[in-house]
């Protein structure tokens, strides 16, 4: 969903960086995929289509975290009581 981000922090030798892969329409999400050594963070649409990736090595990887944007509840009443 809009709004939804990765943050992937990575070693980069003698310090950190962090990248961050945010779902920039409505309609698209996030997903994040580990294979044969490689993390790969993709924004994706309701279709599939693949947007845009960031790749990065596996072994670099300090930490991986999702940030989903909160759901509201469609059995709430969005209005104040």
């Amino acid at each position: 969903m809009k709004g939804d981000w990765v943050e992937v922090v990575i070693d980069a030798g003698d310090s950190t960086r962090t990248y961050e892969m945010t779902a920039s329409r409505a309609g698209r999400r996030v997903e994040t995929q580990v294979r044969r050594g490689v993390v790969e963070v993709s924004e994706v649409t309701r279709s599939g289509s693949v947007v845009r990736t960031a790749r990065f090595m596996a072994n670099r990887v300090l930490a991986l975290v999702e940030h989903p944007v909160p759901r509201q509840d469609p059995t709430e009443d969005p209005r104040p009581a």
